[in-house]
């Protein structure tokens, strides 16, 4: 294999020294691959289409040692470097042109200790992966809503999901972590072991290092759980909307109602004539008792005249994975978030109206609930800091055709600057596009200075930088 040229962190285009890539290669026991080597187009692959770059040397590692050793070479030489854990992140921060990209997806290995309630994952693998083998013990810890998401991204910028509110974030739950730094040391990171790192890979992003092994609390959970949709017309989401805000306001922590605007899929307990107009979907998910989530959901199930009432007791595993059509890699999509303490008049109206131009059948606007255990831990504890948002907003624009970009991303611009006025100002890190890079201190706040601080004990040279970045000269 031929010494590559690679970009550097300034820029440049440098020529790694035969000697010291073929000391590297000799090695590494994963697999490298360079654009002429067969199967590089599909590592290079991610879930958001939108990003198309060319790396020119991805290193797919077999384990922590394989990435000790591509830390040392981007480290040693000044190579730019990317990180990818499921591919997942929608600014395309598993990819750079003409860098090194450090590949941890073969490193997908999960365990379980039913005994101690701990589960150690490897960071390429992905929720589905989490859940499948922590369920068949009948337990769960807390993370996202589709299964393909890889765990390493999800953690590092904070993790929520179906049972957050009444478990916490995923960071809430991560008890120790393996991590290799910015010189290419092994270290572990725990309440006890370099706590300051511990702080900070608890939602502070990629940005001190590379995590290669991770362990999760677990939870008696399912195995099956209160869950599904109800959908309303677009036109009924005014007064529905209301009703459901008053209505939550009584619901404990274990009851959970997202809810998402867009146009209806082609689901088949849904009438033919309302596939492709607008409509309200409530998801709701209960994790305790059926009959207890029964008795909570009621009122909201029967207010008004729903289209279809498809909430029903669901494997959680098959819960987890209900909204993955939907989400399915290889579609165009653009982001923008915001945090909110409620959901108003205003902001309802400001929804609703955008709703009614929606731009293309794939793209929704979401709207997750949080609140519950997630808020009620000190907002310094951990690097994500935004622990009195109630709700977060995800515009999630998607489509197929590039001729629609300039249409879906214009909407979604247009909707997060009308619904501004009734945010917070905080950001969710994870849903930050790559053009958002200024707004990485808000999605800190007040724990911005401590990463900062952070940053330049642990990559002072900021070589972790295709991420969205902490510099450690702020």
């Amino acid at each position: 294999m031929p010494d590559p040229q690679v970009k550097t962190r300034s820029g440049d285009v440098t020529r790694v020294p035969q000697r010291a890539f073929d000391s590297f290669a000799a090695a590494f026991r994963g697999q490298l691959l360079q654009p002429d080597t067969p199967g590089y187009d599909a590592a290079r692959g991610i879930w958001n289409a939108m990003i198309d770059r060319r790396p020119a040397l991805i290193a797919r590692c077999a384990g922590a040692d394989d990435v000790a050793l591509a830390v040392r070479l981007a480290a040693s030489h000044g190579l730019l470097v990317a990180v990818r854990g499921g591919g997942h992140n929608i600014a395309g921060n598993a990819l750079c042109d003409g860098g090194l990209v450090i590949d941890l997806s073969a490193m997908n290995d999960v365990g379980v200790d039913s005994a101690t309630r701990i589960v150690r994952v490897g960071p390429g693998a992905t929720l589905g992966d989490v859940d499948r083998a922590t369920q068949v013990q009948g337990l769960a810890t807390p993370v996202g809503i589709n299964s393909t998401t890889g765990i390493a991204g999800l953690t590092l910028g904070g993790g929520f999901g179906w049972l957050s509110r009444s478990l916490g974030l995923t960071v809430d739950n991560l008890v120790a972590a393996d991590v290799v730094t910015a010189d290419g040391t092994q270290c572990r990171a725990s309440a006890t072991e370099n706590s300051d790192l511990f702080w900070g890979i608890r939602g502070g992003g990629g940005n001190f290092g590379v995590v290669t092994s991770f362990e999760f609390r677990l939870y008696p959970v399912g195995p099956e759980v209160l869950s599904g949709l109800i959908v309303h017309p677009l036109d009924e989401a005014p007064k529905v909307l209301r009703f459901y805000r008053e209505f939550l306001k009584r619901t404990p922590d274990e009851f959970v109602c997202w809810f998402v605007l867009r146009k209806a899929p082609p689901l088949p307990f849904l009438a033919a004539e309302w596939h492709g107009r607008e409509i309200l979907a409530l998801a709701v998910c209960y994790a305790g008792p059926i009959a207890d989530g029964e008795r909570i959901a009621k009122p909201l199930r029967e207010f008004g005249r729903p289209l279809a009432d498809v909430v029903q007791p669901h494997p959680f595993t098959a819960w987890q994975t209900a909204l993955d059509p939907l989400l399915v890699a290889g579609m165009r999509n653009y982001w923008k978030s915001h945090d909110f303490l409620e959901v108003s008049d205003g902001l309802i109206d400001v929804l609703v109206e955008h709703a009614r131009r929606i731009p293309d059948p794939q793209t929704e606007i979401a709207f997750a609930q949080l609140g519950g255990a997630v808020s009620r831990v000190p907002v310094d504890a951990t690097a994500y800091a935004h622990r009195d948002a109630q709700f977060v907003m995800n515009v999630h624009g998607r489509w197929e055709n590039p001729d629609k970009d300039a249409a879906c991303i214009g909407w979604a611009r247009q909707l997060f600057q009308a619904a501004a006025p009734f945010a917070t100002g905080g950001a969710y890190v994870n849903f930050l596009t790559q053009e958002e890079q200024g707004r990485v201190p808000a999605a800190y706040g007040g724990n911005y200075a401590r990463l900062v601080a952070l940053k330049r004990k642990y990559d002072p040279d900021n070589v972790f930088r295709v991420n969205q970045n902490i510099s450690a000269s702020a």
